[in-house]
């Protein structure tokens, strides 16, 4: 049965939707009051309290002003289209544009009665303004995630349609190299340039970007998922500005071209999300090359689910995490993930009851509730000085970017022994060696012995893509070369690749990369063995006793599981 609503409390969409039956006239009043004291439509109250049906409050809405009605799922977002409009207006009125043509702007609106919106739009625009009835719920989350996208596009930046490289004004090479002149640095084709490399290299998730000049030529590289890749290849004269602008971007001295410096860089990519660079310049013969690594915060919180361990490695790790006391060493080349699992610890352990303090050259990754300190050689910070300083201040967890010298292990190794649980990394093949390399170093046998409780060995290999990797056909005899058991490979061993040219999803058949690792407790015979003057092949093979695997067969079982390819597990590990 319809309801009758009182003409003189209600007119227009309200009196509707109580005719409708949608919600009943007390309920509308009152609903009224309330999205005035809170300051937002009655629409969007209406749906957030779960007092009216969001589809058919759109529906009554089309037909009592007569407005089109549309499915927002219908159609994907234009943001040439949602540029058209000033993010503060969108927000302000909680409107999308939808479709432009020729002078008419489209927009979707769950209450066409918002007539100060349309009024707002068409004076911002110059273009005649059409409503759309969408739907509140699918409106909100539709502005968000436009307004995200909008945030972090490309598109302002220009594509290679409207960006010419060849084409700006660029001065002769007989001008001086000193003169770095204002005009270069806030040169706006360079800043758009510039802009775009680096918002590019973080969309597609690249770890790093290379500026490179030569002689001849001038080229940009990223490095993503481990493997070097040209992006760009701007004319050789441009050199300079870019440089220029890179050293205003991270604060650099930018007069200074004799000798390496570093910086930073921050970009905000929206209200929530921020993108550190790591910025670092070094002279070479035909001018600065300069290099940034990419810090992404998110990166430390993935979970040390997603890291790549096995469930018996993962065990190991969270187990010593647990202790209140002993070292934790990560080990392996640069670039391998050290500090992601680091920092993964570092985040399981971060809780208000514990003091944690960092030493890095330099912090990386922002982690708040962590006491972050950049060593700075040149004013006396040391590593070792550092964690003099830690171990004054009523520490709990300790992590020293790298131990690189004999005062840096000593310092580190006497907070393990006297309460003080210790993460740290070395740079070093695999984990049995590690601990002849702190021998080797001068660290007391013994001190080792006692204090180092974890070593993990890493690498990053690329992952394969899960939409278009292939099944390989590898001879028995080449499995069984490679590493591969009898009665893995009887027992029906699938091998898999990449596709060649990949996917619209990947990059040449690869997606994201995957941590190989060695997990290796340190028991108390290996202890024995260090104290005994053993060397690193005799801590290996005790190591395989306890049942420990090696980088090798790590990354074997991640062959064998279809996660990798094995020229990839050939490319990162040693035989």
């Amino acid at each position: 049965m319809v309801a009758t609503a009182s003409q003189t409390n209600l007119a227009g969409l309200p009196r509707r939707l109580v005719q409708d039956g949608i919600v009943t006239e007390q309920q509308l009043l009152e609903a009224t009051e309330a999205a005035k004291s809170d300051k937002m439509s009655l629409v969007a109250y209406l749906v957030n309290q779960d007092l009216a049906d969001a589809r058919a409050i759109a529906v009554a809405a089309s037909h009592e002003f007569g407005v089109p009605l549309l499915d927002l799922d219908a159609i994907e977002d234009d943001l040439d289209v949602v540029r058209a409009v000033k993010a503060d207006l969108i927000t302000k009125h909680r409107v999308l544009p939808l479709v432009r043509r020729g002078q008419k702007l489209f927009i979707g609106i769950a209450d066409p009665t918002n007539l100060a919106a349309i009024d707002e739009i068409k004076f911002q625009t110059s273009l005649k303004i059409d409503p759309v009835v969408v739907e509140q719920d699918k409106l909100e989350d539709r502005i968000n995630r436009a307004i995200e996208a909008v945030d972090t596009s490309l598109g302002d930046l220009g594509g290679d349609d409207d960006f010419d490289l060849e084409s700006l004004d660029i001065a002769g090479e007989e001008e001086a190299e000193d003169d770095v002149q204002r005009d270069d640095i806030e040169d706006a084709p360079v800043v758009r340039f510039v802009n775009k490399i680096l918002l590019d290299a973080i969309q597609r998730g690249a770890s790093d970007i290379h500026f490179e000049p030569y002689e001849k030529f001038f080229r940009v590289r990223t490095r993503l998922d481990g493997v070097l890749s040209e992006v760009a290849k701007p004319p050789v004269v441009l050199a300079n500005k870019v440089c220029a602008r890179l050293k205003v971007m991270s604060r650099m001295d930018i007069a200074e071209r004799r000798v390496p410096q570093d910086g930073r860089i921050k970009m905000r990519l929206s209200k929530n999300r921020a993108i550190d660079f790591r910025v670092n310049t070094c002279p070479t013969l035909f001018g600065e090359k300069i290099v940034l690594r990419i810090l992404d915060p998110s990166s430390a919180k993935l979970g040390i689910e997603k890291l790549g361990y096995e469930d018996e490695q993962r065990a190991l790790y969270e187990k010593h995490l647990a202790k209140p006391y002993g070292m934790i060493l990560v080990t392996g080349p640069t670039g391998s993930g050290k500090t992601v699992s680091l920092y993964t610890g570092l985040n399981i352990l971060n809780e208000e009851y514990r003091n944690i303090s960092t030493a890095e050259d330099p912090a990386e990754i922002n982690l708040p509730g962590i006491n972050q300190v950049n060593v700075n050689p040149k004013v006396g910070l040391t590593f070792a000085s550092a964690l003099k300083a830690f171990l004054r201040q009523d520490p709990d967890v300790i992590m020293v970017g790298e131990i690189r010298d004999l005062e840096t292990a000593e310092i580190a190794i006497k907070a393990a022994q006297t309460g003080h649980l210790v993460l740290s990394t070395l740079h070093t093949n695999d984990a049995p060696k590690t601990l002849t390399r702190m021998v080797d170093m001068g660290v007391k046998p013994y001190a080792i012995a006692t204090s180092v409780s974890l070593i993990i060995a890493q690498r990053l290999a690329r992952r394969l893509c899960d939409g278009c990797k292939e099944v390989k056909d590898v001879p028995k005899e080449a499995l069984l070369k490679e590493g591969f058991t009898e009665a893995q490979i009887d027992g029906g061993l699938t091998i898999f690749g990449p596709k060649s040219g990949g996917c619209k999803a990947c990059n040449d058949g690869y997606k994201g990369r995957v941590g190989i690792f060695q997990v290796m407790e340190v028991s108390e015979t290996m202890g024995r063995i260090i104290m005994e003057g053993g060397n690193a092949m005799q801590i290996a093979d005790q190591a395989t006793k306890e049942g420990v695997i090696d980088l090798r067969n790590a990354g074997l079982n991640k062959v064998k599981d279809g996660v990798t390819s094995l020229e990839e597990v050939n490319r990162v590990t040693i035989e």
